[in-house]
């Protein structure tokens, strides 16, 4: 089926939100959507125009309406969840909700190309895509070292770049220590690519894991099918967390790296501040 317009999203969106407990992370809403609509390979992986799938594109939109209508707010982590009156509420009108953001006042451009009214600012949406892009074009041992730092900065130590020396098939590892006490050896692959991740390198990525680390990190720019996050999520097989390009994005921005991140300053009088001269 072709990806619905945003404003069908809306109900999608909060059902997914409903059935996750009330709270998300983007990637773990996109997912619960597709499910809900049933969607195919060949659906998530259609391109908006840009670098961003049109359901991720498409679903920014609708959770930035919904938030404008009140039904869902979002943490500086990127985590989304319903508010009071989200809780409460199972579906809306999508004329309703185009209509109350439409009356705010500054003119954006919606996913659809259509111009209305509405505090959502475009840069907003598409910083991701700008930053997917850059990173899309670094060349291959800047990347990796990209992630080397990503992973320092995570908490990672003893990460080491191998990938210039044909280390098996992987780009790197280190060591993950856990409260202080516990410790896991890790392996790295990262991945400049626009399109998925397929199941087919998901495994061959599990063959390199063999007696060499407690887990994997796969890292991309793109993102994954169906059947690779399957695979990685197997029993029975050495496990793999996935990291697509919207997180890797995500991460970086709460990191600091390679983002300024830019906030208004609102200044007000405190009437009561003269009340006690």
């Amino acid at each position: 089926m072709a990806i619905p317009k945003y404003d069908d999203l809306f109900n999608p969106l909060l059902r997914a939100l409903h059935e996750l407990g009330g709270s998300a992370s983007i990637s773990e809403t996109e997912d619960k959507v597709a499910e809900i609509l049933t969607l195919s390979d060949d659906d998530l992986n259609e391109i908006h125009g840009g670098n961003r799938t049109k359901l991720s594109y498409r679903l920014a939109w609708a959770r930035n309406y919904l938030k404008r209508y009140g039904l869902l707010e979002n943490s500086a982590r990127g985590v989304w969840s319903l508010t009071s009156l989200g809780n409460e509420t199972k579906s809306v009108d999508k004329a309703e909700v185009n209509k109350k953001v439409k009356s705010l006042d500054l003119t954006v451009e919606v996913a659809d190309e259509v111009t209305v009214k509405g505090k959502v600012s475009l840069k907003q949406i598409v910083w991701q895509d700008e930053m997917l892009e850059i990173l899309r074009k670094l060349p291959p041992a800047d990347f990796e070292r990209l992630c080397q730092r990503i992973l320092r900065e995570a908490g990672f130590i003893e990460v080491v770049v191998t990938g210039r020396s044909g280390d098996g098939g992987i780009d790197g590892r280190g060591i993950l220590r856990v409260g202080g006490f516990l410790s896991f050896r890790v392996i790295f692959q990262c991945k400049r690519y626009k399109a998925s991740v397929t199941s087919q390198e998901v495994r061959e990525f599990k063959g390199t894991m063999s007696g060499r680390a407690d887990k994997g990190l796969l890292i991309t720019t793109g993102s994954f099918t169906r059947d690779a996050k399957a695979e990685a999520a197997r029993d029975g097989s050495p496990p793999i967390d996935l990291v697509n390009g919207q997180q890797l994005v995500e991460k970086m921005k709460e990191l600091g790296l390679g983002v300024k991140v830019k906030t208004e300053e609102v200044v007000e009088t405190d009437q009561g501040w003269f009340e006690n001269l």
